[in-house]
């Protein structure tokens, strides 16, 4: 995942996995016993009730909106021929760029499904947008063994900025996929297309002589350097490999990455130097909630590692008065400088007292009434901060700076964690398909007693 240069079509933007790899993220910080995980998350539990679901009328007519507005950018800014949703968008001119993110795109499939139970578009048309869609990826959009490349032109699907083959990005689209098949049953083209697509990826060629997956291949340069070898959003890209029939990744690959134990605050969670975003995205779909692996509870390792981040921005007020109890969040995003890697703990990136709206969204499901009393503050006290697409992608109250842009995916995971925070059905949906089970069952999760929704 990586944002797209503001130019229509400039040199190749650096992805943000490049970025957080060329930050040397993967140095180990913070051991401590696998216990007192045990004992946090047990905590965590029993908690969670007093925290799931917000379910004042106030808090349910927000999310209304936000959802509304949100899904909003993925109606208006994907292509009526192609299927394929902008990468980002100006709110405050008419924008003309082209570039599509694939990424976007299967937030924006999922957002079909999502506007279509809401009652934002009928029906007919969410399906009509769900099967031109499918329809192009399957005939029409440039592949390497069943992957897709990271960006493309909007209205064509050509390959733009010589942009990698992205195994992670591959794997967010076809979370939005298996999500339309599961929603749309009855329309039997669209359940076709779906499987084409899915088993046409060829998981055993990216995983050859590795059980550590790349983050993605170029023609001219073949497999890319970096390695997805620590905890992060991976989660999903390998449980759908491990969920493939045609082209099924080993068990070992679900094994082989490193789960690095931090602690902050006296709060333990497995997680990695990267921003909060790598907590949330792969459960944007997939439904840790009471379950584990021989591992982890992933459902609340998030809660834990979001409210660690909710203490970090605490305590950083020292430095950046704006951070509160009730203005919290830091997540790779633009800010006045340009598109920054940064979050923590431990702090990274140059850190200034930006707030990124869809940092505290994205955690919606893990602590639903602190980051409500977060997004709420922000609409009724930051007016530039809140657009026609819902929040704009970042702002500093220091300076008074606000971003004129929305990202798709940090729209995206915005929209999905509101919904699976509301109601569940994008976990609900998605988890009925047979790749998503098939991948967790041999990744080796278990159900177990839990509080977690």
């Amino acid at each position: 995942m990586r944002k797209a240069d503001k130019s229509s079509f400039g040199t190749r933007p650096l992805s943000r996995r490049d970025l957080l790899s060329q930050g040397g993220v993967a140095a180990m910080w913070g051991l401590f016993g696998h216990s007192k995980l045990l004992s946090f998350w047990a905590t965590a539990e029993a908690q969670s009730n007093s925290r799931l679901p917000p379910t004042s009328l106030a808090d349910d007519q927000f999310l209304e909106e936000l959802e509304k507005l949100t899904f909003k950018y993925f109606w208006e800014q994907t292509s009526s021929q192609t299927g394929l949703t902008k990468d980002r968008c100006n709110v405050l001119a008419n924008d003309t760029t082209t570039v599509a993110s694939i990424a976007a795109t299967g937030f924006g499939l999922t957002a079909l499904c999502i506007g279509q139970k809401r009652g934002f578009v009928s029906l007919h048309d969410a399906r009509e947008r769900a099967l031109l869609t499918l329809r192009f990826l399957w005939k029409k959009m440039p592949t390497h063994r069943g992957f897709f490349y990271h960006f493309a032109d909007l209205n064509t699907g050509e390959r733009i900025w010589d942009s990698e083959v992205s195994s992670v990005d591959t794997a967010i689209l076809l979370c939005g996929v298996l999500t339309c098949r599961q929603h749309f049953p009855e329309h039997s083209e669209i359940s076709l297309l779906t499987y084409d697509i899915f088993d046409r990826v060829d998981w055993t060629w990216l995983s050859e002589d590795t059980s550590l997956l790349p983050h993605g291949w170029t023609p001219e340069m073949g497999f890319l350097p970096y390695r997805w070898d620590y905890y992060s959003e991976l989660m999903m890209m390998y449980l759908l490999g491990l969920g493939s029939l045609s082209h099924p990744l080993s068990v070992e690959a679900w094994n082989a990455w490193k789960r690095t134990r931090f602690e902050y605050d006296g709060i333990p969670y497995i997680g990695s130097f990267a921003p909060l975003f790598v907590h949330q995205y792969s459960q944007a779909w997939f439904d840790f909630r009471g379950k584990r692996d021989k591992y982890a509870d992933y459902f609340q390792n998030s809660v834990a590692a979001t409210d660690a981040h909710r203490r970090f921005c605490l305590e950083l007020a020292k430095q950046f008065p704006d951070y509160s109890d009730d203005l919290w969040g830091i997540s790779a995003s633009d800010s006045a400088k340009g598109y920054v890697i940064w979050g923590g703990p431990p702090a990274m990136g140059p850190i200034d007292g930006t707030v990124v709206p869809s940092a505290s969204a994205g955690s919606l499901p893990f602590l639903p009434q602190p980051v409500m009393r977060v997004l709420r503050n922000i609409k009724d006290h930051y007016g530039r901060a809140w657009s026609k697409y819902g929040f704009v992608n970042a702002f500093n109250p220091l300076t008074n700076w606000y971003d004129h842009d929305v990202i798709g995916i940090d729209s995206g995971i915005t929209l999905l964690m509101a919904e699976n925070a509301r109601t569940g059905f994008v976990w609900d949906t998605f988890m009925k398909s047979q790749e998503a089970q098939r991948g967790m069952e041999r990744a080796g999760f278990k159900t177990y007693q839990s509080n977690a929704r």
